[in-house]
């Protein structure tokens, strides 16, 4: 847990509540450090940053036991859990056009989703916060229902924690939001795990050109295999522009554009870097800052669009299992995203590493 922002997590005994109505206790295989529970981590002020918390949300794990009205898992399933929940009865859910769940709104981020109350004290009785209805950096957690995503035992428990966010969030803006077809060409801004999700998305869907856009020259040799054909590094654009750079590369501009990173200016370049007449710009950053994304109206009249997508369109409950069989059928890479492995009393090192800008996706094991 983190008791004080920035600081190093520490690791103490808790006494975890048993499942109410609606709730499943999950024993955490293993978990991962995704970049939102890095940003959080280290922020110091407003109303997000509450303490002292218990972060991770991207995870796999076992049914410990479930609570009253819990129907769809039992004892021993294996599952995700996930921050977006999906009750498969709402307007929203029943629609094609929307992955956000209106019966379960996403809001009480720092306790369970339908009191915001937490299932998490210390030893001495204070109550701790939860991180994005997950929680996943302990041994056990307790998750509504509606985001509990049973999965096929057969696929490893690694492989399958990077399905619960980063990855999933990828492959399903791609496959999902832009419905990017055969022959097209794709540039993606920032090539972090979501961005080379993104790329692995693009080439399972066979575009002909990807463009990956990172300030680190190292991630070129390691965006191929995942379907980068092209680099751009903005410090050694010799006086042009990013989207120039682009728009040259692909005789005017990118069918599709992805915003991986979460900062204005950057979705603003990808917007520019897109095609007129058809060029589509997916925003998957979280811009943390709060601040405007100014755009050219002239060239919204040109046909270009820009289009937000949480956690890339995707409805957790019904296609991660299918992400899931893609990878068991050997259609979908997922083994290049983890470049990091530790044990849980080392998880401070995953935030070293990050901090450091290493790697993709550190695997944090829970009993090794």
């Amino acid at each position: 847990m983190q008791r004080i922002p920035g600081d190093p997590l520490v690791i103490e005994e808790i006494e975890v509540a048993p499942p109410q109505a609606w709730e499943v206790r999950i024993k955490i295989l293993c978990t991962s450090l995704c970049h939102t529970d890095f940003t959080f981590w280290k922020m110091a002020s407003g109303p997000a940053s509450v303490f002292p918390r218990i972060f991770g949300h991207e995870a796999v794990g076992v049914v410990e036991s479930v609570g009253e009205h819990v129907e769809e898992v039992k004892e021993g399933d294996m599952v995700l859990p996930v921050f977006l929940p999906s009750c498969g009865k709402c307007r929203d859910c029943k629609s094609l056009k929307s992955n956000i769940c209106s019966e379960i709104p996403l809001e009480n981020y720092n306790g369970m989703p339908r009191d915001g109350s937490s299932r998490f004290r210390d030893s001495n009785g204070e109550t701790l916060h939860h991180f994005l209805f997950v929680s996943s950096f302990t041994e056990y957690t307790v998750v509504d229902v509606e985001q509990v995503v049973k999965i096929s035992p057969q696929v490893p428990a690694d492989k399958a924690c990077l399905l619960s966010c980063g990855v999933s969030t990828g492959i399903g803006a791609v496959w999902k939001v832009a419905e990017v077809e055969a022959g097209s060409t794709v540039a993606i801004f920032g090539l972090g795990a979501v961005g080379l999700a993104v790329a692995e998305g693009a080439r399972l869907r066979g575009a002909t050109k990807i463009i990956g856009v990172d300030l680190n020259p190292d991630k070129f040799e390691l965006g191929k295999q995942f379907g980068v054909t092209d680099f751009i590094n903005p410090i050694t654009c010799a006086g042009q522009s990013v989207s120039e750079v682009i728009k040259e590369m692909t005789d005017g501009g990118a069918d599709y554009c992805f915003e991986c990173i979460g900062l204005a200016p950057l979705m603003q370049d990808a917007f520019s870097s897109s095609r007129q007449g058809w060029g589509k710009t997916v925003i998957l950053g979280v811009e943390m800052h709060g601040s405007p994304v100014s755009i050219n109206t002239f060239e919204i009249l040109r046909g270009k669009s820009v289009t937000g997508s949480l956690c890339g369109g995707v409805k957790p409950k019904s296609d991660i299992p299918l992400f899931i069989q893609k990878y068991l059928h050997k259609e979908l890479s997922l083994d290049g995203f983890i470049t990091h492995e530790v044990n849980f009393r080392d998880i401070n090192k995953a935030f070293d590493l990050l901090t450091r800008r290493e790697g993709l996706r550190c695997i944090v094991w829970m009993d090794k």
